[in-house]
């Protein structure tokens, strides 16, 4: 579908600041969400299964060997230990899991860590699955589909335009190839950006149109959360209610992709999270992110709930996902696992443990950093 409003208006909508006019945006896009979606939701939740140490020089991210910032830090996790995940995942009402890596690439060892985990969560969950690994061939693109992975996400960030500013060692043609071999393959595609990198209104409004033109089925949407010791540790957050009319500029933009509002979410928009999912969100990533934590899964479901959206899994979760990958579920029906856990053992409620970056894993300090190979040098919070 093409998009609901002009570049000229989009840019003219960018430029709004009084907030009954912003109010009255909101509801623009809120009448766009439940046109395409009615109370329809999309909760993910993602396991960080392989953490620290990457070596891209991506400006935002702590992950990166580039940056002074210390970070979560493992080596790739076990198949059974990402199902592990996904259970507490799905007993927190998660809808959708997603395996992620650090990095551009996996080496075959990796590689098959994920797939065999893909195949457990098809094999033992009712989740949907999908994978973040970087740039993907196209040959690997159909294993992961072979394996049960519905969905992958690989963000182009922000726009082209932009994009030289944020990394260096990762090309933007390249983000675009792997798109297209995750469409080859068959396979829905989640991509998406950050917001507050740097970029001008204009270039927000680019990056719209550009994802428009890729039309993926989901769009994540970031705000940077600056990292101390990284390329943008020193940046101001967004301001929220500037925040929550660009989402609402992008679903206008992209009326049919399923939103998600992602990583820096907490900080930069904090308690008008409501209001940005009046402005055209279908769903958030349930729970913790990569690095950082998020809100509890319970304030999640809440505040889509306040809405009047319901947050119950259901047959196609807003989407229409293809069938189930599962022998004997080819119309997408698949079994529930949890209500049957709880049917079966009513006296033992299930523990749910969502992924604790603070808590799980040991921040690895980083002794020696190289040089930025973009020239840059790493930014600190300015001394309160």
């Amino acid at each position: 579908m093409p998009p609901l409003i002009t570049r000229e208006e989009a840019l003219r909508l960018g430029e709004l600041s009084d907030r009954t006019e912003i109010e009255a945006l909101i509801e623009r896009a809120w009448q766009a969400r439940v046109e395409h979606f009615d109370d329809a939701t999309d909760m993910c939740s993602l396991v960080n299964a392989k953490s620290g140490g990457c070596a891209e020089d991506c400006g935002f991210c702590a992950q990166s060997r580039f940056a002074e910032a210390e970070t979560p830090l493992h080596a790739m996790m076990t198949p059974e230990q990402i199902l592990e995940h996904a259970h507490a995942a799905e007993a927190a009402g998660a809808h959708r899991f997603c395996m992620v890596t650090q990095g551009q690439g996996l080496s075959n060892r990796d590689f098959d860590n994920v797939l065999e985990g893909a195949r457990l969560v098809a094999e033992h969950t009712n989740l949907k699955r999908c994978a973040s690994i970087g740039h993907m061939s196209p040959k690997r693109a159909r294993a992961l589909k072979e394996a049960g992975i519905q969905r992958v996400h690989h963000n182009v960030e922000t726009a082209k335009s932009h994009y030289p500013e944020v990394s260096s060692t990762v090309r933007y043609e390249g983000r675009l190839r792997t798109i297209d071999a995750v469409k080859d393959a068959g396979l829905e595609t989640c991509v998406g950006g950050i917001l507050n990198l740097g970029e001008t209104r204009e270039q927000r409004v680019e990056m719209a149109f550009e994802l428009s033109e890729i039309n993926p089925t989901s769009v994540p949407i970031n705000l940077l959360n600056p990292r101390p010791g990284t390329k943008f540790g020193d940046r101001d957050y967004m301001d929220p209610w500037e925040a929550v009319k660009w989402i609402a500029i992008f679903r206008l933009i992209l009326p049919e992709a399923l939103f998600r509002l992602c990583g820096g979410r907490v900080e930069n928009i904090g308690e008008l999270q409501q209001l940005a999912v009046k402005a055209g969100i279908n769903g958030v990533m349930l729970g913790n992110f990569l690095t950082t934590l998020g809100n509890t899964p319970e304030e999640d479901r809440a505040m889509f709930e306040q809405a009047g959206l319901n947050v119950a899994r259901q047959a196609d979760n807003g989407a229409n996902p293809r069938p189930d990958n599962r022998s004997g579920w080819l119309e997408g029906e698949t079994p529930d696992v949890v209500s049957a856990h709880l049917a079966e053992s009513p006296v033992s409620p299930l523990q749910v443990t969502l992924w604790d970056p603070s808590k799980q894993l040991r921040f690895g300090k980083k002794t020696s950093v190289p040089p930025r190979p973009d020239g840059a040098g790493n930014a600190w919070p300015a001394a309160v």
